[in-house]
């Protein structure tokens, strides 16, 4: 049985949540394995980075901007290896198994940002205002040991009333997007054959 669920990583939500608060014509919103990039990339993992790290990573992506005007070489950041070591996280480990393997693969994308594009992320906040969002239902579905979770954990705290957090036993992020015995396609299903009447 193939996915109905195309993979997604970060933006996707960002998009959905700014349009619905917009756009009254979006009757309901769901998500499964969310990512607030803004909030990932300005504060890390768990709350990680300290002031000082992200100071000097916008510091890095100000001097990079100076030499790709200069016609220097673009510089990536992040974004999954290309190969594991003893040293990989994590993390690292679970996005590889996905986009470095036939799961997700594809040679017509990349999964490494550039470090002038991905340091913009700091000055996104796409759980601003969520609550707006409300009456309008949401649905946020995430894996249990998600490294994720945070975020769905987070946009439910405030997101306003006729919400509903879903956490799946047992799954990672990705594997909330191809592993289809764990996707909760039932509630997905009832979420908004009753939300969208």
């Amino acid at each position: 049985m193939e996915s109905q669920f195309a993979p997604k990583c970060g933006t996707e939500l960002n998009d959905l949540t700014s349009a619905a608060k917009i756009d009254p014509r979006i009757k309901s919103v769901a998500t499964v394995s969310m990512y607030d990039m803004g909030g990932a990339n300005r504060n890390g993992l768990g709350h990680s980075v300290t002031p000082e790290q992200r100071q000097d990573t916008l510091r890095q992506a100000a001097e990079q901007r100076d030499v790709e005007f200069r016609g220097g070489p673009t510089e990536y950041t992040s974004g999954t290896p290309e190969q594991l070591n003893d040293q990989s996280t994590p993390v690292e480990r679970e996005f590889f198994d996905f986009y470095r393997t036939s799961r997700g693969f594809s040679p017509d994308t990349t999964t490494h940002p550039t470090l002038t594009s991905n340091s913009k992320f700091m000055n996104f906040y796409p759980l601003e205002d969520i609550e707006t969002i409300s009456p309008r239902p949401m649905l946020f579905v995430a894996g249990e040991n998600a490294h994720s979770r945070e975020f769905s954990e987070e946009a439910f705290q405030r997101a306003g009333s006729a919400k509903e957090l879903v956490i799946v036993p047992g799954a990672g992020h990705v594997d909330l997007y191809d592993r289809v015995n764990l996707i909760p396609f039932d509630k997905l299903t009832s979420f908004f054959s009753t939300t969208l009447r």
